[in-house]
């Protein structure tokens, strides 16, 4: 059986014992004798991360094994598998594993660029067993290294992957505050009562036992505390954020901001390698951070009303059916096929916990979920969804942009060029679905772009920044020359001519409105107009030139991003922005 089928099989056993939980707490809660651990959004933000994890280490997993399997077979000193395979061998490699475990678990809070893999563990600001399932998704990427010394021993790669697996089952059980003290029990294994301490920011706690199933190891090197207080969960630096990919990527992006910053080049190296918040003193003296103080943690806890939260429940469900039969058949797909599920997954569940913080409407996320759906299935060359999600798409952001723009104070011509541009895209996503309407469906595009010109001309004039103008022009001669040479039918040199210089006016038209008005938005809707240049481009290229792998991927999700853009920010000129740009001239 793959490792994809084993978390399979082991996922109702999770949520049943995640069910008990909650039962078990809500009922203290009401007796008086104990807490409920459980919020919805923390859960499914924990479940979600678990869930990236899962199908992101489809591709990482190749690594990790890979690697492993590769320095086995060159260097391992005792490769008996049949010593390995008897108890007496499954026991001691458990217990080889657990102690590199620990090593890597250690080292995971003591260097910076392993914490930032690691982080996203400990970012749940509750505990119980759904934390158990927040796992990162960039741990593979230098975890291998701390267990490498069992393949120079000689412990065989199937040996390693089910004992890894072991391991990990083992501590799913300890991430509760339901079980109490175990007494002899806490002295030898990692216990709930020894976890929660390792999960805690108190002073005391912060950086102890780091066992995986033994304990024993930080008794031996000195790093174990008992739990003698409450317990305070969370990181020193919070998330404050439900989006799975911010949870992958925060402290990463902290660390490389750091490191662009600091002057040193010695410091630029460093700040990778120190113990998580060492910062340089060039970094630190123009942008302090204030120290820890427990007494002022408190829960991130935004508010969504419960229509929205029994949305999400039911979209992050059908995401956890979506990622189980992706997990299910994972081991026989090809790696185009995993990228593409894997890029679908993620979006929808970036969606979600958007959703449960307010960034989005359920209008945007049932957008984002069919437009995902039509980019998989068109990649993927799954014809019936794709007919089905290409046009619900563009469907549903009509409804959104309806719905957004119908307030009085939205000029009926703003909302009506909208409206416009996106029925025409809607039209054009239909007939270029058949090789045979590609002329009819350029010919809807171009009418799109002509009212996204005209709706971003409001207030501000026709191309107010001509330069602009001049460089928009240059990329789609640069284009048009390309895919001439690469030989584009004399029919149609006439047609895309011209629209290459009408997609080229509408990028130039949205930079423009954004130089004007420097808000957020219209920078949004700027990028949003600069992505369909682009995913224009990549479908020319793929259709007259060359083909390119998995070229719906790219041309799909740039196109369906950059009508997101341009519908969910684009508002008109003049509307109060509370989302100016900030200054950015020197302060004195």
């Amino acid at each position: 059986m793959r490792p994809g089928q084993i978390i399979v099989l082991a996922t109702p056993v999770f949520f049943l014992l995640i069910g008990i939980e909650f039962l078990v707490g809500r009922r203290r809660a009401k007796l008086g004798t104990g807490h409920d651990t459980y919020r919805l959004p923390d859960t499914i933000n924990s479940l979600g991360l678990g869930i990236l994890s899962q199908i992101s280490a489809v591709l990482t997993g190749l690594l990790r094994i890979g690697l492993y399997t590769a320095c086995w077979s060159a260097f391992a000193l005792f490769p008996n598998e049949h010593f390995w395979t008897q108890w007496h061998g499954w026991l001691l490699a458990l217990v080889f594993y657990d102690l590199c475990y620990y090593w890597l678990h250690r080292f995971g809070h003591e260097s910076a660029v392993l914490w930032a893999a690691h982080v996203v563990h400990h970012q749940s600001q509750h505990y119980n067993l759904s934390t158990a399932l927040r796992q990162t998704s960039s741990g593979a990427l230098l975890g291998w290294i701390f267990y490498l010394p069992m393949a120079i021993a000689g412990v065989p790669p199937l040996v390693f992957g089910v004992v890894a697996l072991v391991d990990l089952l083992y501590q799913f059980w300890v991430h509760t505050e339901q079980v109490g003290r175990l007494g002899w029990f806490d002295r030898w294994f990692c216990s709930p009562s020894n976890h929660r301490v390792h999960h805690a920011v108190n002073d005391r706690y912060i950086d102890r036992n780091y066992g995986g199933v033994l304990i024993v190891w930080d008794r031996l090197f000195g790093t174990f505390k008992e739990e003698d207080e409450p317990c305070v969960y969370g990181t020193r630096s919070p998330l404050r954020s439900w989006d799975p990919i911010w949870a992958n990527a925060e402290v990463y992006w902290a660390l490389a901001r750091d490191s662009w910053r600091t002057r040193r080049w010695s410091d630029k190296l460093r700040v990778w390698i120190k113990p998580p918040g060492w910062r340089p003193a060039d970094v630190a003296a123009i942008d302090p951070k204030p120290a820890f103080d427990i007494r002022q943690v408190q829960r991130y806890e935004p508010q969504a009303s419960g229509s929205v939260r029994a949305f999400a429940a039911a979209q992050f469900a059908l995401l956890l059916a979506g990622a189980i039969a992706f997990l299910w058949f994972s081991d026989t797909l090809p790696l185009a096929t995993s990228l593409v599920w894997l890029a679908a997954l993620t979006a929808g569940l970036w969606a979600t916990g958007a959703a449960l913080q307010g960034r989005l409407t359920v209008a945007e996320v049932l957008f984002i979920d069919a437009a995902a759906l039509a980019t998989a299935s068109g990649a993927l060359g799954i014809g019936q969804l794709h007919g089905v999600f290409k046009p619900l798409a563009l469907a549903v952001l009509i409804g959104f942009a309806l719905t957004r723009h119908r307030a009085p104070e939205v000029p009926g011509r703003f909302a009506r060029l909208l409206i416009a541009g996106l029925v025409a895209s809607l039209a054009g996503d239909v007939l270029l679905m058949w090789p045979q309407f590609f002329v009819p469906g350029l010919v809807c595009f171009l009418l799109a772009h002509l009212a996204y010109i005209g709706l971003f001309a409001q207030g501000v004039g026709l191309f107010p920044r001509p330069n602009a103008l001049a460089a928009t022009l240059g990329i789609g001669a640069v284009m048009y020359a390309f895919l001439w040479w690469g030989g584009l039918p004399g029919g149609l040199r006439i047609p895309v001519g011209l629209y290459v210089v009408v997609i080229a006016c509408m990028a130039a038209q949205a930079i423009g409105r954004a130089a004007v008005a420097g808000d957020r938005a219209s920078l949004k809707v700027a990028v949003g107009a600069s992505f369909f240049m682009l995913s224009d481009s990549l479908l020319a290229t793929n259709r007259f030139v060359l083909t390119l792998p998995v070229a719906s991927l790219w041309v799909l999700a740039t196109y369906y991003a950059a009508q997101w853009l341009i519908a969910a920010h684009v508002r008109p000129a003049g509307e109060a922005a509370a989302d100016q740009l900030p200054n950015m001239s020197p302060s004195r």
